[in-house]
C-alpha cells in the first residue's frame, strides 16, 4: 500500500496575510496621529507647555516670546499682620433705677450722645420727698426734747453741788440726754436716707456717651430689681478694638509695646477701606492654647463715630518696617516645581529663571530677600509662553500698580493676549539670517 501523503496548513498563508494587514493599519494610524500632534504643535494659537520645565510657543514657532516687564526697585516695606477684630465700648453701662415709682420722663432721645450728669430718667419724687420731710420733722422733735433735757441736767447738776437733790435724779437725767442725744444722730441718718433716695428720682449719665434704645416708656412703674434696666449707655469716644494675633508674631510686638512706643492699628471693613487708625492699648497676659494666639487691644480716638460697639473689623498692626527693601511686583513671582521663582530679562532679551527668598508684601509689590537685584527687569505678563532661555519681545516696561512707592501710574498696558498689535506695535530684535551652504 501506499502511505497516506502529509496534509499541508492551509491556514499558514491566510495568517500571515492577516497580520501584514494589521501592521500596515497601525502604522496608517500612527502616522496619522503623529502628523496630527506636529501639525497642532506648529499651529500659531496653540498653547504648547511653556514654564519652566517645557518647550514654549517660540521655541516651536522660532520667535520671540511678547512679553511685559518692569524694572525691581528698593522701597520701605511696611511689617503688618491681619487679623478679625471686635469693636469694644470704653465703657458700658446697663442704666437701672435704685428706687421703686412710676417713670414721668425719659428726656433723651434714643441714639442720642449724652456728656456726663445729663438727665436720663425721672421717676415720680413726692413719695420721697413726704418721706424727707418726715425724717427732717422727727430729727427736730428729738433735738428739742434734746435741748430741754441738756438745760435739766445743768440744773440738777448745780443742786447736787448744793446737796439739795438726789444723785439718782441726775444720773437718770444724764441717760435721758445720751438717749436723746443717740436719737437725734438716728434722726439725722434717716433724713439723710431720705434725702439720698429723692436724689435717686433723677437718673443721671455716668459718664459722656451714647444712649441705646430705651426699654421702658413713661407712665410704667420701674423697680430696683428690673434686670432690663431703663437704657444701656456706652462710651465710644474713645473705643477699642481686640483682636488676636498668632503667639508666632510676639517677638516683633512685645518689645515696641513693653518700649512704650506707638504700634499703629488699623480698621478696616470688609471690603478693605479703612475706618479708622488708632494705636495699641495693651496686649494679654497668656496666649490661649486652644489657638495658638494671643489677645491684643488697639485704642481709636473715633472722632468720626466709624466704629460702633460690637461691630467686626479687620485689624491691620504694624510690626515694622524695613528700609532699603527690593521689591517687585507681585504679579511677577511665579510658584512651581523650581520653588518660587521669577523670569529676568537678561541684556540679550532672552530671559533667566531665578529663585526667589521671599519677605514682607506691601499692597501689589513684595519684597525679596535673596534673587533679584534692584534695576533688573522681571517680566509680569506672558509668563505662561517662557521656559529658562527663551528669546522675548518686551512689549512695555511698565503695568498699571507695578510702580515703586510714591511714582506716579503708568498709562493703561495693551492686553497681553493681543499679540499681533502688540507685536507690530513694539520694537522686535531681528533674527539674524541663517547661511546657507
Amino acid at each position: 500500500m501506499t502511505p497516506d501523503p502529509v496534509p499541508h496548513d492551509i491556514t499558514a498563508p491566510g495568517q500571515a496575510r492577516e497580520a501584514r494587514r494589521r501592521r500596515l493599519i497601525f502604522a496608517a494610524v500612527t502616522a496619522a496621529v503623529l502628523a496630527a500632534v506636529i501639525a497642532w504643535a506648529m499651529k500659531p494659537g496653540s498653547q504648547s507647555a511653556g514654564g519652566p520645565g517645557g518647550a514654549g510657543r517660540g521655541a516651536f514657532s522660532g520667535g520671540p516670546v511678547p512679553v511685559r516687564a518692569v524694572a525691581a526697585t528698593t522701597g520701605t516695606v511696611e511689617v503688618t499682620v491681619d487679623a478679625l477684630g471686635t469693636v469694644s465700648a470704653l465703657n458700658t453701662a446697663t442704666i437701672h433705677s435704685r428706687v421703686d415709682g412710676p417713670l414721668l420722663k425719659v428726656p433723651f432721645h434714643e441714639g442720642q450722645l449724652v456728656k456726663a450728669g445729663d438727665l436720663l430718667a425721672q421717676i415720680d419724687p413726692s413719695t420721697f420727698q413726704a418721706a424727707l420731710n418726715q425724717a427732717e420733722g422727727q430729727l427736730a422733735k428729738d433735738q428739742a426734747q434734746l435741748a430741754g433735757a441738756r438745760v435739766d441736767l445743768e440744773r440738777y447738776t448745780g443742786l447736787l453741788a448744793k446737796d439739795s437733790i438726789a444723785r439718782q435724779t441726775v444720773d437718770a437725767q444724764r441717760f435721758t440726754v445720751q438717749q436723746l442725744e443717740g436719737a437725734a444722730r438716728a434722726d439725722k441718718a434717716a433724713v439723710e436716707t431720705a434725702r439720698l433716695q429723692l436724689t435717686f428720682t433723677r437718673i443721671t449719665a455716668p459718664f459722656a456717651g451714647r444712649v441705646g434704645l430705651r426699654q421702658v416708656d413713661p407712665g410704667n412703674m420701674v423697680h430696683a430689681s428690673d434686670t432690663n434696666g431703663l437704657v444701656v449707655l456706652t462710651q465710644t469716644h474713645p473705643i477699642y478694638v481686640v483682636f488676636a494675633v498668632p503667639s508666632a508674631h510676639l517677638a516683633q510686638i512685645y518689645p515696641h509695646w513693653s518700649r512704650g512706643d506707638a504700634l499703629t492699628v488699623q480698621a478696616l471693613d470688609r471690603d478693605g477701606k479703612v475706618l479708622a487708625s488708632g494705636k495699641l492699648a495693651a496686649v494679654d497676659n497668656q496666649i490661649d492654647t486652644s489657638t495658638g494666639t494671643i489677645r491684643i487691644k488697639a485704642q481709636f480716638d473715633n472722632s468720626n463715630d466709624a466704629l460702633f460697639p460690637d461691630q467686626f473689623v479687620t485689624a491691620r498692626l504694624k510690626m515694622d518696617t524695613l528700609s532699603g527693601a527690593t521689591l517687585v511686583p507681585a504679579a511677577s513671582v511665579q510658584r512651581g516645581a523650581p520653588g518660587t521663582f521669577v523670569y529676568v530679562v537678561n541684556a540679550d532679551n532672552t530671559v533667566s529663571l531665578r529663585k526667589l527668598s521671599l519677605g514682607p508684601a506691601s499692597g501689589e509689590l513684595v519684597s525679596v530677600q535673596d534673587g533679584v537685584q534692584p534695576g533688573e527687569k522681571v517680566v509680569i505678563d506672558g509668563l505662561d509662553k517662557l521656559r529658562d532661555g527663551a528669546q522675548v519681545a518686551l512689549i512695555a516696561d511698565n503695568i498699571r500698580g507695578a510702580t515703586a512707592p510714591g511714582a506716579p501710574p503708568p498709562p493703561p498696558a495693551q492686553h497681553p493676549h493681543r499679540r499681533r498689535t502688540a507685536a507690530a506695535s513694539a520694537p522686535v530684535t531681528p533674527r539674524p539670517k541663517r547661511m546657507t551652504s
